[in-house]
């Protein structure tokens, strides 16, 4: 018998979960162990410190919810604090780049991280293996050291221009940092290289041994209190022992006949809805797969919903998101209209990327289960604590330093996100479960898988690897695998085209479809990962 199914970005993340399953544990069982893993073996990715959101389905136990576990500004955080250190925006408008880089390295740009919490949370709740046994696989992989892979290479050594403190000098912030992930001429670990990591060892084994306490109100919690008092960080104490996560119940969509359940706000699932709401007005198909016509329509609704998210959408808890507006079928038909009548969206920008610091995991079990569950650092602080061995989170850099707006900084708020751990239905069952490390490109990317799959009729590998493009800005980004005569057809119209190096582009999808009772997988070969049915 087939007990399920798991895709992610690291092998030895996707292993780790297959064995969970392999020895009867659940779905969440498994994601829960690969996300442990995933944050040993892609430790700027992801980690314990960090945020994100996990979208579970149990049938059996008739649970579908989300736990959101969102990094919050600590108390210490005002408005106002950087406004006067503005320099710029990103080019794609997700962070803020500021005079001496508070905000995106250091001990400053740390929020309240959730992600250790969310976990245990979950798999205490609705696993159905003991906790330490889903840790012992992490535990072993940060003592044996884990073999630099050459996705993790690459995003260790990226130089991006764009402003922000390049990952070498991050992995230089702290000496635990510079120990850990440095080799002795200072630059990062070459690909091949054995990195162990003794201190996360150690930590994982407290956190095996007590649960999420000790990291929230125990001894590790005051360790790092200690640590950023020291240092002149934000992050204390009390905001780790007054962290909470969020249950919500999915945001629902509809979709060719399919139903879609994705993560409300501050996740990016109404953009996803509100881009698939605009696209359903148009004949896709008859349109063709990304041809000058098609990516024109695709690009215009993904501005249109950039510039809502951009108007209107942050922390449920601090701003009033206009959901119902956003997702009403009547308004996407506007929107629909404007774009085949040829008008252009303008997507406004201070002027210079979100940091791709995040991965997913997509899992199904023989019963039915499924998760899904993107999480991050969103770029990593480079701070280390001494003796803990993990990475903080650094996501105070896509908090908008102007006060006033829906993503200003404010104590206990989070910021707008956009990973949209999805599932889609069909008949009233699973037909995708299907998410996306990437940065702001996350929904976009999601998107087109989606569309790939329900108006192509792709099997999932076809609707993962196909060329993607994406449109966060004025421009339209595309990869390199989308024919400059189609390009060249778009510049005829008057866009301005910016064409990507890679092959693989705008985030990196992993799913798994379900169609006739038969699981199949994919994982995006823009990273290292891979499908694996046990």
């Amino acid at each position: 018998m087939t007990h399920g199914m798991i895709v992610a970005p690291q092998p030895e993340a996707v292993e780790a979960g297959a064995l969970v399953l392999r020895r009867g544990g659940n779905a969440v069982d498994a994601a829960i162990a690969c996300a442990l893993v995933q944050g040993v073996v892609d430790p700027q990715m992801t980690g314990i410190a960090g945020f994100g959101s996990l979208h579970l389905y149990l049938p059996r136990k008739g649970v579908h919810t989300f736990i959101d576990f969102h990094g919050r500004a600590p108390a210490a955080a005002t408005p106002g604090m950087w406004e006067d250190l503005i320099e710029g925006e990103t080019r794609d408008g997700f962070g803020f780049i500021l005079k001496g880089r508070v905000n995106d390295v250091g001990y400053q740009s740390i929020t309240v991280p959730g992600s250790l919490k969310a976990y245990f949370e979950a798999q205490t709740e609705f696993g159905t293996m003991a906790w330490r046994d889903i840790v012992r696989p992490a535990i072993e992989h940060a003592e044996r050291g884990f073999v630099v892979r050459p996705h993790v290479h690459r995003f260790w050594t990226r130089i991006e221009g764009m402003g922000r403190v390049e990952m070498p000098q991050r992995f230089a912030h702290t000496p635990a940092g510079r120990r850990i992930y440095l080799d002795t001429a200072g630059a990062p670990h070459a690909p091949g290289t054995c990195v162990r990591n003794s201190d996360m060892a150690r930590t994982l084994h407290r956190i095996a041994e007590h649960g999420a306490d000790i990291f929230y109100s125990g001894e590790i919690a005051e360790e790092i209190a200690a640590d950023m008092a020291r240092n002149g960080g934000l992050l204390s104490y009390d905001d780790l022992k007054n962290y909470r996560t969020t249950r919500v119940d999915p945001l629902w969509g509809s979709y060719r006949g399919c139903s879609i359940a994705t993560n409300k706000p501050p996740g990016g699932g109404i953009m996803l809805l509100e881009m698939l709401n605009i696209l359903e007005n148009f004949d896709l198909a008859a349109l063709g797969h990304n041809t000058p016509q098609y990516i024109r329509t695709v690009a215009e609704a993904m501005k249109r919903a950039t510039s809502d998210k951009d108007r209107f959408i942050g922390d449920p808890a601090f701003v009033e998101v206009p959901v119902a507006r956003l997702l009403d079928k009547r308004y996407a038909r506007e929107l629909a209209a404007a774009i085949e009548s040829g008008e252009r969206a303008t997507v406004e920008r201070l002027g210079a990327a979100e940091s791709k610091d995040t991965t997913h995991v997509s899992v199904i079990d023989e019963a039915g289960n499924a998760v899904a569950m993107t999480h991050s650092l969103g770029m990593p602080s480079g701070v280390v604590t001494e003796g803990l061995g993990f990475m903080y989170n650094g996501c105070m850099g896509v908090f908008d330093p102007r006060p006033g707006r829906a993503g200003s900084i404010a104590p206990g708020k989070s910021r707008f996100s956009s990973i949209v751990p999805t599932i889609t239905f069909k008949d009233e069952a699973p037909h995708l479960v299907i998410g996306a490390p990437g940065g702001t490109q996350i929904a976009m990317g999601v998107l087109q898988a989606i569309l790939n799959v329900l108006d192509f009729g792709m099997p999932i590998l076809d609707a993962v690897v196909a060329p993607r493009f994406s449109a966060t800005s004025d421009l339209i980004d595309v990869s390199n695998r989308i024919p400059n005569f189609v390009t060249a057809a778009l510049e005829a119209e008057g866009y301005r085209i910016a064409r990507s190096y890679l092959s693989y582009a705008f985030a990196a999808v992993h799913g798994i479809k379900i169609e006739n009772g038969r699981w199949t997988g994919a994982a995006d070969p823009s990273h290292d990962g891979m499908a694996l049915a046990v």
